[in-house]
């Protein structure tokens, strides 16, 4: 294969109305780990298979494994064979897997970040990658500042002669408000914020891509985006799996830390912005970042009757028994880490005031459910009055992320014969199915989108700490009442009793997680 005739990615088939990304080489620190074998290569094969990845583009996988490009490139295929999300194109493939390089070393070791300084110029000349590099940190948070030092110290982030170099950090992002603080001024020493992409794979799905232009784009719903209409939001990101091998990293983390200041505020924020002035990604993110800067910060006896956490005991999810998480590998046995919680939120604005948003997260409940529910207010009852109210179905617009990418519309509708009789209907517009769109890891968009430049999908530095800063009054507060208001619930099951008094107490109720 020589630099004037390189085989093509992918077949003509890129989407209508999207340019193949410039030419560029990817960098993957982490090469070897789940998150690459399960979710990056993945999505990078998909972009080859759409034509939506240049001729001119290379991959250097980073591991702490020692093994030589061709050892690593039939690594890389068994694990593309495995986890692809569609039929594997042995031509696509056997392309992609073609432009793959490997450095071997430890990621704080400078000289690691030499070697891939030469490996690099080796794959830049090789496939004419214009110089143009994105390196994608696919490691623990803790390898994130030596990973963006030694790239530093090696001249590898230096933008000159007209090429890029971008880097995209994995979640999550700090474990606090002062770590986020401290990480985002690290990196900030050695690039400039316009390099840095901090990601959220949620961002990649495209119901919540879709969230802003079902709102802005629509005079149906965004009229009654308010006060005026909203009774209340239900944010969820329910899980059946337990936390499984993963018992050192989630005891030392927790429910809290682990979902809440990326992904369900990311929901929360698409859901209750206003309009940017356009879609320019720092429009964008400085009206997410005025969310969080409105969101009612608690007080310590507020956390008590505004949050719940919980963690599961001993139960059955689909059948298949689990042991309770305080018998799980690497948990102490009296761990006090919750993996399950729930929040009432306020937003201070204009917009939202008196609407309460409700929040909650956890393992091992009894399906795997992420949606946005927003209920709006009753209509009035007299016309009605011979109905019995609990007949009459509440008006929600529900967005399902996963495992369903749809949207659904519940509504009151008469019941045909000579009787009124009302009942709930439901209008579902479902992606698959209305879009014929093909299966996706959801880093697809978020990498083609780095690559082409747009941070728009992506986290600014201070809408990170903003989202921190409401988290930790309540990880102060448990700090200093460790165990303290801990409830259990059984595995398998929906949450925790208190979970449900948190919307009871309102009038209200949780929509069912299976």
């Amino acid at each position: 294969m020589t630099a004037q005739t390189p085989a093509r990615l992918g077949p003509a088939t890129a989407m209508e109305d999207a340019t193949p990304a410039p030419p560029c080489a990817i960098v993957i620190f982490g090469a070897a780990g789940d998150l690459a074998k399960r979710l990056l290569i993945p999505a990078l094969y998909n972009l080859a298979a759409r034509g939506l990845l240049s001729d001119r583009f290379a991959i250097v996988g980073v591991s702490r494994n020692a093994m030589s490009d061709e050892a690593f490139r039939a690594a890389i295929g068994e694990g593309l064979r495995e986890f692809a999300t569609e039929a594997v194109v042995p031509g696509v493939a056997d392309a992609l897997l073609g432009r793959l390089f490997h450095v071997a070393g430890d990621f704080a070791d400078a000289e690691t970040c030499r070697r891939l300084r030469d490996r690099l110029a080796v794959a830049t000349t090789r496939f004419e990658t214009d110089g143009n590099a994105l390196f994608y940190l696919a490691t623990p948070p803790s390898a994130f500042g030596p990973i963006v030092r030694n790239l530093g110290a090696a001249g590898l982030v230096r933008e000159e002669g007209g090429a890029w170099r971008r880097v995209i950090v994995e979640k999550p992002f700090g474990t606090d408000l002062p770590s986020a603080r401290n990480l985002n001024a690290e990196l900030l020493t050695v690039l400039g914020e316009q390099q840095i992409y901090r990601i959220d794979h949620y961002l990649g799905k495209e119901t919540v891509q879709n969230i802003m232009v079902a709102r802005f784009a629509n005079g149906l719903f965004e009229p009654l985006w308010n006060r005026n209409h909203i009774d209340h939001v239900q944010i969820t990101v329910a899980e059946t799996v337990s936390v499984e091998h993963r018992g050192r990293f989630y005891d030392a983390t927790g429910a809290l830390r682990d979902m809440v200041p990326n992904h369900l505020f990311q929901l929360l924020a698409l859901t209750a912005m206003e309009p940017p002035t356009c879609f320019d990604a720092d429009a964008v993110h400085t009206e997410k970042a005025k969310v969080f800067d409105a969101v009612h910060r608690f007080t310590p006896d507020e956390v008590g009757t505004h949050v719940v956490r919980a963690q599961y005991g001993a139960g059955a999810v689909k059948g298949k028994p689990v042991t309770a998480y305080r018998a799980a590998s690497d948990v102490a046995a009296d761990s006090h880490t919750e993996t399950y919680v729930a929040m009432l939120l306020h937003i201070d604005n204009w917009r939202w005031a008196g609407v309460p948003f409700y929040l909650r997260t956890g393992k091992s409940l009894a399906a795997r459910r992420t949606e946005i529910a927003i209920k709006f207010k009753q209509a009035p009852y007299s016309l009605f009055r011979n109905t019995p109210v609990e007949r009459l179905a509440q008006n929600f617009l529900v967005v399902g992320v996963q495992p369903d990418e749809a949207i659904a519309l519940q509504f009151n509708a008469k019941v045909p014969g000579p009787r009124l009789r009302i009942e709930g209907v439901r209008m579902v517009m479902e992606y698959k199915d209305y879009f014929n769109a093909a299966p996706s890891t959801g880093y697809e968009t978020l990498i083609y989108d780095c690559m082409m430049g747009d941070a728009t999908q992506f986290q600014r530095a201070d809408y990170v700490e903003a989202g921190w800063s409401v988290v930790q009054p309540i990880l102060d507060a448990w700090r200093a009442r460790p165990g303290d208001g801990l409830a259990a619930y059984a595995a398998g099951s929906e949450g925790p009793r208190e979970a449900d008094d948190l919307l009871a107490r309102d009038g209200r109720r949780w929509r069912s997680v299976a």
